[in-house]
């Protein structure tokens, strides 16, 4: 497990789950219409045990992957 600093990536992408494979990996849809895929590690890294469909997450990335999945960050 990688842990970022918030001078990483100082604001989270929000999104939303789009569903859940059988991996343990997620695809979700950004607030641009997007579909992009979370590693099983991403989901857990953000605390998740059981995302369901249509729940709200913020998006950390490191470049252009996504290494962490964490609950909804208010604006």
């Amino acid at each position: 497990m990688r842990f970022v600093r918030i001078s990483d990536q100082e604001t989270p992408q929000q999104a939303t789950v789009h569903s859940v494979l059988a991996d343990g990996s997620v695809a979700v849809v950004d607030d641009d219409g997007l579909l992009h895929t979370a590693s099983a590690e991403a989901v857990r890294a953000g605390g998740w045990r059981a995302p369901r469909p249509g729940q709200r997450v913020a998006l950390r990335r490191e470049e252009s992957t996504i290494i962490a999945m964490l609950p909804p960050t208010r604006r």
